[in-house]
């Protein structure tokens, strides 16, 4: 991150593959929180590891490629590094293995009722490696006190993957219009869905 002074800074390391980031405002703080979906690691199952939602934590360290979710060791690195292990942050919320989480855009502006007020909406294009598929559909997470509440996402548009596994459509960026609708950007129907 580039700082208003021309300096360059890092605000944290072993996020293996994060996409879609969003500012959201944190209660009693002065200033909005930045939170980032996370695409995790393949080739350990269909069952793991999940994509994370988590805000980006000044100065943590999250994993990559040493551990997963916390401090969960991945042995097929070599050779291992136990003291990074120690030093990894849990993520703030589990997405789900392999839904290739890409998009993310807070709630805040949103014209839509009332239990999508406060979250974030994510766009997850879909699972390419897990039976069964995962993801390939726009997911809330319901937000309270400035982070997850912990209560289950959300399905918001779903419908995007056939009884046969075909993808009708695959979701990818979110985003609140100017009179407070969603837009869902679907690469594989080639449309964007707005959702008011």
């Amino acid at each position: 991150v580039n700082a208003d002074d021309g300096t360059h800074r890092v605000y944290a390391t072993g996020l293996r593959n994060p996409v879609g980031m969003a500012w959201a405002p944190v209660a009693d703080a002065a200033a909005p929180a930045l939170w980032t979906v996370v695409n995790e690691r393949d080739e350990l199952g269909s069952d793991l590891v999940p994509d994370y939602l988590t805000s980006v934590r000044d100065g943590a360290f999250y994993g990559w490629p040493y551990s997963y979710y916390g401090q969960n060791v991945d042995e097929r690195v070599q050779p291992p590094q136990p003291e990074m292990v120690a030093r990894a942050v849990s993520p703030d919320y589990a997405l789900g293995p392999h839904t290739a989480s890409l998009g993310l855009v807070s709630s805040v502006g949103a014209a839509l009722p009332a239990p999508f007020n406060h979250g974030m909406f994510v766009g997850q294009h879909g699972s390419w490696n897990r039976t069964p598929p995962s993801g390939y559909k726009v997911v809330f997470v319901p937000f309270e006190g400035g982070k997850p509440s912990g209560a289950a996402p959300v399905d918001v548009l779903s419908g995007f993957l056939s009884a046969d596994g075909d993808a009708y459509g695959r979701p990818v960026g979110v985003a609140i219009d100017s009179r407070g609708a969603l837009l869902v950007a679907d690469d594989v129907g080639n449309v964007v869905w707005r959702v008011s």
